[in-house]
């Protein structure tokens, strides 16, 4: 899991546990964990990797035995506006590259709703929609078994996950609405056990009067 002590990432990392997975989380040396994955690294039930991923080296050693690769190193608002070319393109294509050299086959990335999209608000922080389609089309070209979670506008409020359904759609159908992380967390993990889900890009958002529907049951019924 890259971009584990991210809002998103973390609540990954702490979902995959209580699945009963083994995960390694990948962070940067600097990175603050949050309190609950800090304790499960305290009671040796996480490992945790320290790295940047421009350090192609310290990047193998961490994913080598790896089975699957959750990447949520998406970049944060800030005054760099090359933060988006640095992390969503350049640091999407890192990562794919070492595990095309591992032979690690199963990769999730955390992307964004209307990636690719120029004429949108949110380029005005580094194109950030632009660059995130490239590092989507890095990971679709590299012959690895890959799945795009594209969420809506991302929550903080836990407690909506146990309340709303989440519209699942594919690539460009979606462009707007939300979604808690939680509910992100838990699809990026269902993703990753569902065959069916590689080779797709998911659009996720959520609300009370959408049903609750097994992934599973939708990749059936839009194989």
């Amino acid at each position: 899991m890259s971009g584990a002590s991210g809002k998103t990432g973390w609540r990954v990392v702490e979902q995959a546990l209580k699945r009963g997975r083994s995960v390694r989380a990948i962070v940067r040396p600097a990175s603050v964990l949050p309190a609950a994955l800090a304790q499960a690294e305290q009671e040796g039930r996480l490992e945790v990797r320290r790295l940047e991923l421009d350090s192609a080296e310290a990047l193998l050693h961490a994913l080598q035995g790896c089975a699957a690769l959750v990447i949520a190193t998406g970049a944060r608002p800030s005054i760099n506006l090359a933060a988006p070319l640095q992390v969503d393109a350049w640091g999407v294509q890192v990562q794919v590259q070492a595990c095309r050299s591992l032979g690690l086959k199963r990769v999730v990335l955390v992307s964004s709703l209307c990636a690719g999209r120029w004429l949108h608000p949110l380029n005005l922080f580094g194109l950030i929609l632009v660059w995130k389609r490239v590092g989507e089309r890095c990971l679709e070209r590299s012959g690895l078994d890959w799945t795009v979670i594209r969420p809506g506008g991302l929550s903080e409020d836990d407690s909506r996950s146990t309340k709303e359904g989440v519209l699942v759609t594919d690539a460009d159908q979606q462009q707007n609405n939300s979604i808690p992380r939680r509910l992100v967390a838990q699809m990026c993990l269902d993703a990753l056990e569902q065959p069916q889900a590689c080779g797709r890009i998911l659009e996720i958002t959520s609300s009370p009067a959408q049903p609750k529907q097994p992934l599973g049951q939708w990749l059936d019924q839009n194989a």
